[in-house]
């Protein structure tokens, strides 16, 4: 389908009024982008026990990874213990760098940047998932939101100070395996409430050391993190190799994470020569709950605090080119494409070709082969009502 698109490029130019998304852009490590287009990072469960890759995933990327000019893939868990998902491939060995490997390749072959997101899941680990059922976080709080009433959150094991240091050595070996396996970077997922946001956030760290309490303390764990896997890309790759950051702005619980809590963390991130940061948002227009002007969007006040020292991904129900157009007209340099690139895997070569109309930006229930989604991605897209625009 892909080269469909490009055929009928020759016959129907693109739009110029949006060549402004297809301008290169080059990373502070050197790794450079063909365009401002990135596939978001989504959870896919289709993974095999053991933690390898499946086929499912590798064509389901290879599928999406044509257009965009870089792609971050779903999260791995960098310790046996942090495991967040059925169906989610591993990092947390060296026995996995083939596996990472056929990821890194399907995408790096279809044209476009692979970005390897590297995780812990912390609280939000499933027992039966971890080694002896036993779930770790900051503190021993659980979440509030819970996964079903059936089902309660169990209540976490604040972790010791030498696993603390264990974990932070583990986001270093996964992206050193990353480095081995031939991505172009790693992402360290520090958003959407698992570990690495439980260390930022004030209602899962309740700690009185040098992890916790103040504001700045809770960063210690986020910006160790940081400086980790930055050392180890320093030591091992030998081509340019970019290292990014994602974050949520806020927290919904009281207490919480605020949106001046995150722009003190952005403020400390953008000075860490990270090559950007990556906002975990629904919608790109969302406007900020407690902690900061609410007449303007998150993604304003992110960018002005931190968009002069480093480029800002902004992604959240972006659907068609001109809204596509109107967020990067905002002056976020980078646009990620969730929910959108699973129903329109030709979403940017339809864009270049002059055929931006034909975007499809509803999905059919027969869908599933002709976009090449795994089966249980589908299963969670079908019977989830209103994550997906299905039609009847």
């Amino acid at each position: 389908m892909a080269v469909y698109y490009l055929l009928r490029k020759r016959m129907i130019s693109m739009n110029d009024k949006y060549r402004p998304l297809f301008q290169a852009i080059a990373f502070r490590s050197g790794v450079q982008l063909k365009n401002r287009l990135v596939m978001a990072p989504m959870t896919n469960w289709s993974s095999h026990e053991d933690g390898s890759v499946s086929d499912a995933e590798v064509n389901y990327y290879a599928r999406r990874s044509h257009g965009v000019g870089m792609v971050v893939t779903a999260c791995t868990y960098v310790t046996a213990n942090g495991k967040g998902f059925e169906g989610e491939f591993a990092a947390d060995r060296d026995e996995m760098i083939p596996s990472l490997r056929r990821l890194a390749s399907a995408i790096k072959g279809q044209g476009a940047k692979a970005v390897l997101q590297i995780f812990h899941g912390g609280r939000m680990c499933p027992p039966e998932l971890v080694p002896n059922g036993e779930i770790v976080s900051a503190s021993a709080v659980s979440p509030e939101e819970e996964p079903s009433p059936e089902r309660p959150r169990a209540i976490p094991r604040a972790l010791t100070e030498d696993e603390i240091a264990s974990i932070i050595a583990a986001f270093g070996e996964a992206a050193r395996r990353a480095v081995e396996a031939g991505f172009d970077g790693v992402e360290i997922h520090g958003a959407n409430g698992y570990l690495v946001q439980q260390f930022f956030s004030p209602h899962s760290n309740r700690r009185e050391d040098r992890w916790g309490g103040s504001l700045e303390k809770r960063m210690t764990f986020p910006l160790a993190i940081v400086d980790k896997v930055k050392s180890v890309a320093a030591d091992h790759a030998k081509e340019p190799f970019l290292v990014g950051y994602r974050f949520s702005p806020e927290e919904s619980e009281t207490p919480g994470i605020t949106m001046e809590d995150t722009l003190f963390l952005v403020d400390a991130l953008a000075d860490q020569e990270l090559d950007y940061l990556h906002v975990s948002l629904m919608d790109f227009w969302s406007k900020p709950r407690r902690g900061a002007d609410e007449s303007r969007t998150r993604l304003e006040l992110i960018q002005e605090k931190a968009g002069n020292r480093v480029p800002i991904i902004g992604v959240g129900s972006i659907h068609t080119a001109d809204e596509a157009l109107r967020a990067l007209q905002s002056g976020i340099p980078l646009l990620a494409l969730g929910r959108e690139i699973i129903m329109e895997p030709e979403w940017v070569d339809k864009i270049q070709a002059g055929h931006e109309a034909e975007i499809a930006t509803t999905l059919k229930r027969e869908d599933q082969e002709r976009l090449v989604v795994p089966d249980p991605l589908w299963r969670a897209i079908i019977h989830t009502p209103g994550w997906f625009p299905v039609e009847a």
